[in-house]
């Protein structure tokens, strides 16, 4: 009984490192924050669409998230990433580092405009939409696989 014990927590110990060692793959990190990045535009368009109420906290953790989340990003691609987890990020990103680097700045930076000059309203947010929007279309086109 206490073998049988011993095989169970050792093969249990095993899959939590399997589950630990995919969470700390880069695909699978970058998929994280792509998600996380995701929900704060999601909160912002609920906004811009009168979905949900105006609410400067919600608008401000959103910004916060898209700006500060976006300047780690792009260091989750090293080489050697290029494939697995299903992931979507082209090819084209290790062939251009540098642009797709600036690209991920420039969406930094205009966030963290956009929070220094927080929106005050539904239009006001609806109008950082359109900016951030752009800037995330620009890096998608490019470096985004298209999937099926």
């Amino acid at each position: 009984m206490k073998i049988r014990a011993i095989i169970l927590a050792a093969a249990l110990a095993g899959v939590g490192v399997t589950v630990v060692a995919a969470a700390d793959e880069p695909q699978a990190v970058r998929q994280q924050l792509m998600k996380k990045v995701g929900r704060a535009a999601g909160a912002l368009n609920g906004i811009a669409k009168g979905e949900k109420p105006y609410d400067a906290e919600i608008v401000r953790a959103s910004l916060t998230t898209i700006s500060e989340t976006v300047k780690i990003f792009p260091s989750h691609f090293p080489a050697g990433s290029e494939t697995g987890s299903e992931t979507e990020a082209s090819p084209k990103i290790w062939q251009n580092m540098d642009d797709f680097k600036a690209k991920a700045a420039k969406l930094g930076t205009d966030a963290s405009a956009l929070l220094a000059q927080l929106p005050a309203d539904k239009a006001g947010v609806g109008a950082a939409l359109g900016i951030l929007g752009k800037d995330c279309s620009s890096c998608h086109e490019t470096y985004r696989l298209k999937r099926d």
